[in-house]
């Protein structure tokens, strides 16, 4: 008998329509867009304006649009995940949140934190949900509305981030597609070089917490940067290595959208030509574990089924993490 794999079948997204430029961010902090350019990559990011709208909005819609695209009810799901370091509220989840809205009530869901890993770390937890052969139809959510977290007095950070909502469909498959291997690494050290400072149970939410401005982003962006650049290409490798695949093997890298430089040395290692490098990092900025998805997403087209796909993240925790899978269709 040959082994179950799970195979992703269709993407969603949705994305704000305010479009944040470095122009106006310019008139914010004190920045340019040729500093924000040639440090990072980005031109214009993606922010969610509305009253009452959070994380699960944008969740939600994104995956009324993959239902819709897989001609999928809510009844046939099984799971549902979201991976986000922007919940709604500290609890119910947000995955319970997204899952009322779209009208999903014979599934059970949980929430995922890995940062900007998120997507790889709930990718890799459902492909083993799917593996199982108890369920058959998992949903993965990747959705972040980092300008709540953002200081926009801060330009090490608030030029970085955009808010976005993905969302993809697992389904078993004994073909040989899907998602072949993963490979994920943490290292609770770096925590000390990108965190939210308060709000938890360490540091309780307090006026003085709120004054101190310790709810919002805290990089520190030389550490940070050195350990991605390591880290993603690391894992990329290594999981190359395992299957002993050649740069000639790999169709695409779909990396995770944090800096040009990031995702250029992670080419690099891996002796990829930029056009099999999907990026889109100008547009939408960081959108943390939405990037990886929404890249599949806007890429959608020019994939075909059987090609050879290499994942790869790194995000705050440190959480880093790869995965290597067979595209399962071609977009008609």
């Amino acid at each position: 008998m040959n082994k179950i794999r799970a195979a992703i079948t269709g993407v969603g997204a949705f994305l704000p329509e305010y479009r944040l430029t470095n122009e106006e961010l310019s008139t914010m902090v004190d920045t340019t867009d040729e500093w924000i350019m040639k440090r990072i990559g980005i031109k214009e990011r993606r922010i969610l304006k509305g009253e009452g709208k959070a994380t699960s909005y944008m969740g939600a819609e994104a995956v009324k649009n993959l239902l819709e695209k897989t001609n999928t009810s809510v009844d046939e799901v099984d799971m549902l995940i979201c991976a986000t370091i922007t919940p709604d509220m500290p609890f119910p989840a947000t995955a319970n949140i997204i899952a009322d809205k779209v009208g999903i009530h014979h599934a059970w869901s949980f929430d995922l934190n890995a940062a900007c890993s998120g997507f790889i770390f709930a990718l890799s937890t459902a492909t083993q949900f799917i593996e199982s052969g108890r369920y058959r139809k998992v949903v993965v959510v990747a959705a972040d509305m980092m300008s709540s977290i953002v200081n926009y007095k801060d330009r090490t950070t608030c030029t970085l981030f955009g808010d976005a909502g993905t969302a993809i469909l697992l389904e078993p498959t004994i073909e040989d597609i899907g998602v072949v291997d993963h490979i994920n690494h943490v290292n609770g050290l770096g925590r000390h070089h990108l965190h939210i400072k308060a709000g938890g149970s360490l540091l309780p939410t307090s006026s003085k917490t709120v004054e101190n401005g310790e709810h919002f982003v805290y990089q520190e962006g030389q550490a940070v940067f050195k350990a991605a650049v390591y880290g993603m290409a690391d894992v990329a490798v290594e999981i190359m290595d395992r299957y002993n695949l050649k740069s000639d093997d790999i169709d695409w890298l779909v990396p995770h959208q944090a800096n040009l430089r990031i995702i250029d040395a992670t080419a690099k290692r891996m002796g990829l030509n930029k056009d099999k490098v999907m990026i889109n990092i100008e547009k939408y900025g960081n959108t943390t574990a939405a990037t990886i998805p929404l890249c599949l997403w806007e890429f959608e087209k020019k994939l075909h089924k059987g090609d050879n796909l290499i994942l790869a993240a790194f995000g705050a925790g440190f959480t880093w993490g790869s995965v290597y899978l067979k595209w399962a269709y071609d977009t008609e």
